[in-house]
């Protein structure tokens, strides 16, 4: 079952299922490229994991120096075309492409499909294909998409018991390929889930954009995560959601 789960801030997640730790899309610095951290920092237990999902290549999602933390030997999930930049870490590297049916620490991982650009960043060459992921063990199960626009195929996808979904971004705009709260619960809703964790927002800020109009910086960066839980109780969804603090471990099912 799904016993707990701590949201360490943008999409970096801790899933407690079936007696494993699964860790989602790390980075657990306070700063890179030219993001700053604006949540608490995560504490040294988020490098502990027995899986590791990683969506897609982008810097904030496939974070390299975050992955180094890993121990040797971890089972690391990535995209197609993409285990090259974790070589010479010690990682037990996966790639998976949407489809694939995968059997890794005693749980089950269906790969999804996710709609997102596919480039490491605008002046790459450096291309593999976004995914998303179901994971289930032990009676429990959880959906993380990675990073998605509202055009995500979701069509066969299972119901879940904790769904963890982007409801953001970082900067001041959102694009086609990111979905915004009331976005995000459309989602949830296809898939259906018992909860639902907002990420993907409220973590990290550009540096030098603290002039940026107070109402902005709320709409796009303080307040996704409860028009979230709003627009989900608006449309009467069956789905609880848990808006936590950066690095709080909750606790589900009585675990």
């Amino acid at each position: 079952m799904v016993s707990a789960v701590t949201w360490w801030g943008h999409s970096t997640a801790t899933v407690e299922i079936g007696g494993r730790r699964v860790l989602t899309d790390p980075v657990l610095v306070d700063r890179f490229a030219h993001l700053r951290r604006h949540s608490a920092s995560p504490d040294a237990s988020a490098a502990t994991a027995d899986l590791v999902l990683v969506s897609h290549l982008h810097l904030d999602h496939f974070h390299v120096p975050s992955l180094r933390r890993l121990a040797p030997g971890t089972v690391v999930v990535v995209p197609e075309s993409s285990s090259g930049l974790l070589s010479g870490l010690g990682l037990d590297v996966r790639e998976a492409v949407a489809g694939d049916r995968l059997q890794l620490c005693g749980l089950s991982v269906e790969v999804l499909p996710a709609d997102h650009p596919a480039s490491r960043h605008r002046w790459s060459r450096r291309a593999s294909m976004p995914i998303g992921f179901r994971v289930a063990g032990d009676d429990g199960s959880f959906w993380f998409p990675g990073d998605t626009g509202p055009a995500t195929d979701l069509t066969g996808v299972s119901s879940v018991d904790l769904a963890m979904v982007p409801v953001g971004g970082w900067g001041p705009t959102l694009g086609e390929d990111h979905v915004d709260p009331v976005q995000a619960v459309r989602l949830v809703e296809q898939v259906g889930a018992r909860w639902a964790v907002p990420v993907h927002w409220g973590t990290f800020w550009p540096v030098g954009m603290g002039r940026v109009a107070p109402a902005t910086r709320r709409h796009f960066f303080e307040t996704p995560g409860q028009r979230f839980a709003d627009a989900l109780a608006e449309a009467g969804a069956d789905v609880e959601a848990l808006v936590t603090p950066a690095g709080r471990r909750v606790l589900l099912n009585g675990g």
